[in-house]
């Protein structure tokens, strides 16, 4: 076995955590429960997101038109209690702008429970006022340096029908009107999209709408043999460009499938997907796809914002639930460093109603904790991100090796089995058996480390996350599956859920340290200086 050796002396190059840029929830109105702020503010602490980014912000529900004496007006409550909640825990807002308040519609076309209208604005006049009335208002309540640093997205994935019953023309038109509406209250403010979704391999998003019958997915066997490519985005900067339109970054949506919506079928009621997984490296092609297409644009220095990112598009996908969510998590993150400014997992609870409340614990829900706040997998996955050092010294395909601002050791080993050649494979509610099987898949594999430059005699801290350890949902069905969980059982869940496999180790009197890693399928292993 080959010893891997790592000198904390290096000089390294800066880390940029682009993993903690922002983090996805639901919708506005969830924001306002007591146990989604906690949550959040708990997830802030553990996880170091900077920004947080959710649907609905202008829906009905959010309480922001009305009309009295035939005079449109606008009520902020809701609002307001919503973002002075996010400013006190210390995250600020890439705020989504959508749904379409009722009152400024042009049709009646719902999504989600919850039911926003998803149709273009009758009057874009109005929809310009509106955006204007509700910046103007942050500005008055939060100082104009504090809403700079805020940046502002118009709408959510329009390339799809389900979220925008209109066409790309009228996209591009809403934009327009609401980047100007956004600069001509302070050229500084940061505006951008389109934030379409998924990657596609053919034409089916070339015209005004999609074309169900030019889908290729569905026709072909092997994902890879086809050419996948941003949906919307490079006629969206050549719209922009055309029209001297502002634009301070892009956003997409690339998740690593060949759907980009849960249950998407033709108007016949054909289905248009097969569920799959794109290759391993799908994450990492499509992010330098975009970055090598902004280079080449009349925007070359905007940001690269994905606003949404998970191993699936659906809420529904127990892969969410176990232990290979976090091992591609964090291969995923590592793999695309210096790619965009933002890889924004979708989304931190699963206090998330697109499909309506939670039915049990355990469903295969997006979140990086339950609805109970029992954290997943992928929460400790993306807490061991957040403790990675400022410097990168060294990595490789299976690990990451930094060192903080005090020159500590900050490093991490993953293990995404070679037998899984392709993205996290779904494994869709209530089938959370292809999931342990998906967990169960792969061999062990040992690792000889040697670390030399560390302090004499300093403790280094080795914290594992496995299948048995910061995993909770082998338990959950071991009680059986319960849909509604009593308060110690909730409690007993949390305590597991919550504990990583804990070692020390010592720095010898020359600074060096040898350690030997055994990795289980999936499992990571964070090993800290103290």
């Amino acid at each position: 076995m080959e010893k891997r050796i790592f000198d904390l002396s290096a000089q390294g190059t800066p880390l940029y955590h682009f993993w903690s840029s922002c983090i996805g929830a639901g919708r506005a109105a969830e924001g306002l429960r007591a146990d989604w702020q906690k949550q959040l503010a708990r997830t802030v602490a553990d996880c170091g997101f900077r920004y947080i980014r959710f649907h609905g912000l202008l829906c009905d529900e959010m309480g922001i038109c009305s009309i009295k004496n035939g005079v449109l007006q606008y009520h902020f409550a809701y609002v307001d209690a919503l973002f002075d909640s996010l400013l006190e825990i210390g995250i600020r807002p890439i705020a989504e702008f959508g749904f379409m308040p009722s009152l400024l519609a042009s049709g009646e076309s719902t999504q989600f429970w919850w039911k926003g209208n998803v149709t273009p604005p009758r009057d874009y006049d109005a929809w310009a006022d509106l955006l204007t009335a509700l910046i103007s208002h942050w500005i008055r309540r939060y100082g104009k340096e504090e809403v700079r640093t805020w940046y502002f997205e118009i709408w959510n994935e329009p390339n799809l029908h389900a979220f925008w019953d209109g066409t790309k023309s009228q996209y591009f038109q809403l934009y327009a009107v609401s980047a100007k509406a956004i600069k001509n209250l302070d050229p500084a403010l940061r505006v951008g999209g389109p934030a379409t979704s998924n990657f596609v391999p053919d034409d089916r998003f070339a015209g005004e709408t999609e074309d169900v019958s030019r889908h290729l997915t569905f026709k072909t066997e092997d994902l890879q043999s086809l050419e996948w490519k941003g949906v919307w985005l490079e006629e969206f900067l050549d719209f922009c460009r055309k029209n001297k339109l502002p634009l301070d970054f892009l956003s997409a949506h690339p998740y690593p499938t060949d759907f980009a919506l849960d249950g998407q079928t033709a108007p016949d009621g054909t289905p248009m997907t097969r569920g799959r997984s794109r290759c391993l490296r799908s994450t990492l092609m499509d992010l330098t796809w975009i970055r090598d297409l902004v280079k080449n644009s009349a925007f070359p220095d905007i940001e690269i914002h994905l606003t949404e990112w998970s191993s699936s598009p659906s809420s529904r996908d127990y892969a969410h639930d176990f232990l290979p969510e976090a091992a591609y998590i964090i291969k995923c993150n590592v793999d695309c460093i210096g790619l965009a400014h933002s890889l924004s997992y979708w989304v931190f609870t699963d206090i998330f109603e697109e499909e309506g409340p939670a039915p049990e614990a355990f469903h295969g829900g997006f979140g990086l904790q339950t609805i109970h706040g029992i954290p997943k997998p992928s929460y400790h996955a993306y807490s061991m991100l957040h403790q990675l050092g400022d410097t990168l010294l060294e990595k490789g395909e299976d690990y990451i090796i930094t060192k903080d601002d005090a020159g500590r050791l900050r490093g991490l080993f993953y293990h995404y089995p070679e037998e899984v050649p392709s993205a996290l494979p779904m494994s869709v509610y209530p089938d959370h058996d292809s999931a342990e099987k998906i967990q169960n898949t792969g061999t062990a594999k040992t690792l000889s480390l040697h670390f030399q430059g560390l302090t004499p005699g300093q403790t280094v801290l080795i914290k594992t996350l496995d299948s048995r350890n910061g995993n909770a949902a082998w338990l959950w069905k071991e009680m059986g599956c319960p849909a509604n969980l009593s308060a110690e059982q909730c409690r007993l869940l949390k305590a597991h859920a919550s504990a990583l496999k804990t070692e020390t180790a010592k720095a010898d009197h020359s600074g060096c340290l040898d350690l030997v890693l055994t990795l289980t399928p999936w499992s990571v292993t964070a090993v800290n200086a103290e």
